[in-house]
C-alpha cells in the first residue's frame, strides 16, 4: 500500500487576533487532511494568546523575521518533520481552504513543484485595487522577460510547494516580499512551476503591510530583486 503522504498548511500571522481563529477553523473544516501551523511572527496584539488559549498549532518566533523569515521557519518545520507538500496561507482571511485540494491534485497530476493560487486566470472575487493590479501586471511582464514563463498572479502568497522546494526553502528563502523573488529563483533553476484559478476575498482584518506611501519603494525593491535573481 502506498504511503499516504504528509501535508501541511503552513499560516504566516503578524498581529492577526481578528481572523486567525476564523483561519484554523476553516482549515478544519475544508481541508482535513492537512496538518497546519502558525508561525507567531513576534505579534504585539492577542494573536498568541488565541494561538494558546484554542490550542491552535504554533510557532512563536521571539523576535519579527518579516514575512520572509516566517515562510523560512514554516518551511524548515515541514523539512524537518518530513512533510510531502507545504502550503502557504495568509493569516490576513484572504485565502480560501477550500481550494487546497485542488492544488494537491495539481500538483499531483502535473507532477510540478509548485502551484499558485491566482486571481487573475479566471478573474473572479477580489482584484486588489487599481494600482496594485497594474503593479502585478507589470512584475508578470518582467517575470516572462527574464524567464520566458507566465505568471499572471506572481505577488499571490496562496502556494503549495512540493518536497524538493520545501528543501530548498528550508535552507534559502527571500526576506522582505519574497513571493515574485522567489518564483524566479524556481524557474531560473528549471523547477516547474504552475497556477490555479482561485478567488480571493479582501483581507478580512488588520492592517497590509504595503501602504501606499510605501508602495513605490516596494516595486523599486522588487524588481531589483527580481532581475538579481534572474541573472545568478
Amino acid at each position: 500500500m502506498a504511503t499516504e503522504m504528509k501535508k501541511l498548511i503552513i499560516v504566516p500571522a503578524y498581529n492577526e487576533e481578528l481572523n486567525i481563529s476564523k483561519i484554523i477553523k476553516e482549515i478544519r473544516e475544508n481541508a482535513p487532511g492537512f496538518d497546519y501551523v502558525v508561525i507567531n511572527d513576534c505579534s504585539t496584539d492577542r494573536t498568541l494568546d488565541i494561538c494558546a488559549s484554542e490550542n491552535i498549532n504554533y510557532i512563536n518566533l521571539p523576535v519579527n523575521l518579516g514575512i520572509g523569515g516566517a515562510m523560512q521557519t514554516g518551511y524548515l518545520y515541514a523539512y524537518e518533520n518530513g512533510y510531502d507538500v507545504a502550503v502557504q496561507l495568509d493569516g490576513d482571511g484572504q485565502h480560501d481552504a477550500f481550494y487546497v485540494e485542488e492544488m494537491l491534485r495539481v500538483l499531483k497530476e502535473k507532477n510540478v513543484d509548485m502551484v499558485i493560487g491566482s486571481r487573475y486566470i479566471d478573474k473572479e472575487g477580489f482584484q486588489s485595487s487599481t494600482m496594485r493590479r497594474a503593479g502585478i501586471k507589470y512584475f508578470t511582464g518582467l517575470i516572462k522577460m527574464i524567464t520566458g514563463k507566465v505568471i499572471t498572479d506572481p505577488t499571490s502568497g496562496f502556494r503549495m510547494a512540493g518536497k524538493k522546494v520545501i528543501k530548498r526553502f528550508a535552507s534559502d528563502y527571500p526576506r522582505d516580499y519574497p513571493e515574485p523573488e522567489s518564483v524566479v529563483r524556481l524557474l531560473k533553476d528549471k523547477y516547474d512551476v504552475s497556477e490555479i484559478p482561485v478567488v480571493m476575498r479582501p483581507r478580512q482584518g488588520g492592517k497590509s503591510s504595503i501602504s501606499a506611501l510605501n508602495s513605490v519603494y516596494y516595486m523599486v525593491k522588487v524588481s531589483i530583486a527580481i532581475i538579481v535573481a534572474g541573472v545568478k
